[in-house]
This record gives structure tokens, C-alpha cells and sequence, in this order.
């Protein structure tokens, strides 16, 4: 069964749409409710049962959301998805831990880096190949820059039938004890370079729902490879933890996501869990068994026309989330209640067609509001967010409006 947030937590979309109104804001508008937020803050931290919170940012794209996260107790660190980014929330917002999550070959912004002491300080690049050490040698040699500090990212993924049948996402290549010791030794053995971590993201239990309203025997299966593929991982990645330990001290072990605290948390070889969807809280997050984060973040928009009885158009709405295309990848109308996707234009660009019981009662300039799939890719979407928090009576007020990293002028990827 599904893990429902409190009552105390549930979305009042009339009061939302009320309070930003009354702040007059713009279309399309993002709203992030400060009382869900809280909500999901605490629930990551409970499940996480001590074990450090690394913020994955890439899964909020707002700077005061991730300095907020990181000022309460359970969370320390970043876990950034740009080399650029990872520098510019090192100086601008001093984080003093920015793990980069994926290995990077922007010359420009990597240059940057290199010419910042500071920076080099804080940021650590992660690597899977001799080839990327290569690349910032390339760029300035050891004794021309600081030592850059590296982790190495450790392949998390289920290999089956002799490596046929591969369940996870397609990252490093580092799978075995054997490569993970031979790309230590050779950071170690190399000048202007330090090795100070590891990263292994198992993307098939973090990112992969086991509740899914209706499919029974799809949750079984999916839920028994989840347990099959954290027992071999927990295994697999402490003996190579181990090894690579031998070789360099390091400072941290990362691992996890929103969907696999609790089993990371088991893992003895870590030292702290990536967590970034479970603070907004996306719809995509409705299909687990073990947890349901409070929808904390949505976008409304203006109807603007009446094309026939029972369909309304909105402005804008095309937000679709990375990974498989499909329905789940699209925003989530979700007031008024009753709304639903013409299916030949779907979400679009520019315009947005709705169907549905709900459509009577809208008229021309009303709002509707979605769920996001992802919070990343709503967030490059607009330039602002409208922080909400409830009176305790019912209603509901924007009291700040804070930029995104768009409406900063940051767009990394």
C-alpha cells in the first residue's frame, strides 16, 4: 500500500490559486507550498535514519531552496549536474562539499574551475576513464593549478545472465572490484589529482516506482528486483569500497536517490544519500510502496480560450520530463478536478487543450494548475518561484517570490 503524506499536507489548490492571484503573478506561475516542502524535508531525514543527505540539485534549480535544505540538520553537500553549476554554487553560495554527478567535458567552464583556488577546493569532479584526467591536463597541467579533487563513479546497476540482461541506467563502466582498483591507482598515481570519493547511483531501485496504482504483478516483480539488486550491490560496492580505500582516503562514499533511502541506508560502505525529487515532490513519486512525498511544487496556467463546449486551451504547458517518452513523462492537471489531456495535442509548446466534466466552470483568464512529472525540467521553465504558506485558517498567502536558476541567468544543460 501506498504511503500517503497527513492530512496536514494535502494541497489546497483554491487557496494556492487565491494567494497567487491576490499577489498578482503572472501565468505560467510556479507555486511552492512551504508546509509540504517541510513536510518532505522531515520525511527524507526519517528515512534516511542518520545516514548525511547529499541535495541533488539538478532536481530543484532553485539556489534558495538548496541553501535552505542544507542550513537543517541531516543535510550536507551537493551533488551538482554541471561543472558550471558546481562552481557557481561553490563561490556564490559557499557550499563547501559540490560533487559533480557526472563526469563533464565543457572546457570553457572546466578552465574556469581550474583557475579558482577556491573552487578547486570544494568541487569534486567525477571521473570513470583515464581520459577524463586526460582532459584537464589538457586544459592546464598538474603544477599550473590546484590539485583537483575526483571521485570515482561505481556502476550500480543489476547484471544478470552473464551481463546480457543489464537493469539500471547506462553510466560508468566501472563494475568490478578489479577496474574500480586499477582507475585508483592510476588517479593515485598521477600528479595534480586527488582521490577523495566515490559515487554509485543505483538508478533501478532509486528511480524505478514499486506501487503503481492497478499493476500488481508489475509492483511484485519490480519489487522483487529491487531486492535481488541492492543485496548483490550491498556486496559488490563494499568489497570494491574497501579496495579503493586501500589505495586513497576517502572522504566520502555517495549513493542512492528519493526512491532507495531506506535499503541505501543499509549499506555500510556509504557515507552519504543523493536526494533531490523527494523535496518538490512530482508526480512520478505517487508510485511507490514505501514512501509518498507531498506535492510541494506546481505551475498554473491561464485558460485563454473556449475552442468548443467542453474543451478549454491553456497558454503554454509543454513541461515534459527527461527519460522514456510516455504518459508519465507529462504534467498532471489537477485543478480544478476533472481535467484530462485531448489526446491528438496532448501537452503542448505554446497551447494546451483540456477536456473534461471541469471545463463548464472555467471561463476565459481562469487558472489551472499541474503537477510536474520532474521537478528539474520544470524549473528551467520559468524564471520565478512563489513561496506559499498557509494562515491556518484555510487560506494562504505568497510571501516571497525567489528566482530559479533560470531567473538568475543559469542555464547549464
Amino acid at each position: 500500500m501506498s504511503r500517503q503524506p497527513a492530512d496536514g499536507i494535502r494541497p489546497d489548490w483554491a487557496a494556492i490559486d487565491d494567494a497567487v492571484r491576490r499577489a498578482h503573478l503572472d501565468s505560467p506561475v510556479l507555486a511552492l507550498d512551504l508546509t509540504a516542502l517541510e513536510h518532505n524535508i522531515a520525511d527524507l531525514r526519517r528515512r534516511a535514519t542518520g545516514v548525511p543527505i547529499r541535495v541533488a540539485s539538478k532536481s530543484l534549480r532553485v539556489r534558495s531552496a538548496i541553501e535552505t535544505i542544507l542550513g537543517r540538520d541531516g543535510f550536507a553537500g551537493v551533488l551538482a549536474y554541471d561543472v558550471a553549476e558546481a562552481h557557481w554554487l561553490a563561490i556564490e553560495s559557499g557550499v563547501e562539499d559540490v560533487l559533480l554527478g557526472y563526469p563533464t567535458a565543457r572546457r570553457e567552464a572546466l578552465a574556469a574551475l581550474l583557475g579558482d583556488e577556491t573552487a578547486c577546493s570544494r568541487v569534486t569532479l567525477l571521473v570513470d576513464d583515464p581520459a577524463q584526467l586526460d582532459l584537464v591536463d589538457s586544459i592546464l597541467p598538474a603544477g599550473r593549478r590546484p590539485t583537483i579533487r575526483v571521485a570515482i563513479d561505481f556502476d550500480a546497476s543489476l547484471r544478470v545472465l552473464g551481463g546480457r540482461l543489464h537493469l539500471g541506467v547506462r553510466r560508468s563502466p566501472i563494475h568490478s572490484t578489479e577496474q574500480a582498483v586499477s582507475l585508483a591507482r592510476t588517479i593515485a598515481d598521477r600528479d595534480g589529482f586527488a582521490l577523495v570519493g566515490a559515487m554509485s547511483y543505483e538508478a533501478q531501485v532509486a528511480g524505478v516506482g514499486n506501487g503503481v496504482d492497478g499493476k500488481l504483478a508489475m509492483n511484485t516483480a519490480v519489487s522483487a528486483m529491487q531486492a535481488v539488486s541492492m543485496t548483490e550491490l550491498r556486496h559488490r560496492r563494499g568489497e570494491a569500497i574497501a579496495a579503493i580505500r586501500e589505495i586513497a582516503d576517502l572522504e566520502f562514499v555517495n549513493g542512492g536517490g528519493t526512491g532507495s533511502i531506506e535499503e541505501t541506508a543499509k549499506d555500510s560502505s556509504i557515507t552519504d544519500i543523493a536526494a533531490g525529487s523527494g523535496f518538490f515532490g512530482g508526480h512520478l513519486f505517487d508510485n511507490y510502496r514505501h514512501f509518498r512525498p507531498a506535492p510541494a511544487l506546481a505551475f498554473g496556467l491561464d485558460v485563454l480560450r473556449r475552442p468548443d463546449a467542453d474543451i478549454v486551451t491553456c497558454g503554454g504547458g509543454g513541461w515534459i520530463a527527461s527519460g522514456p517518452p510516455g504518459d508519465d513523462r507529462l504534467p498532471k492537471p489537477v485543478w480544478p478536478e476533472g481535467l484530462e489531456y485531448v489526446g491528438t495535442e496532448s501537452a503542448g509548446e505554446v497551447q494546451t487543450p483540456l477536456s473534461g466534466a471541469a471545463t463548464a466552470d472555467l471561463s476565459i483568464g481562469d487558472r489551472v494548475w499541474f503537477r510536474h512529472t520532474k521537478s528539474g525540467e520544470v524549473c528551467e521553465r520559468s524564471n520565478r518561484v512563489a513561496l506559499i504558506a498557509r494562515d491556518g485558517r484555510g487560506g494562504a498567502e505568497v510571501v516571497d517570490v525567489v528566482p530559479t536558476y533560470r531567473g538568475e541567468g543559469k542555464s547549464f544543460l
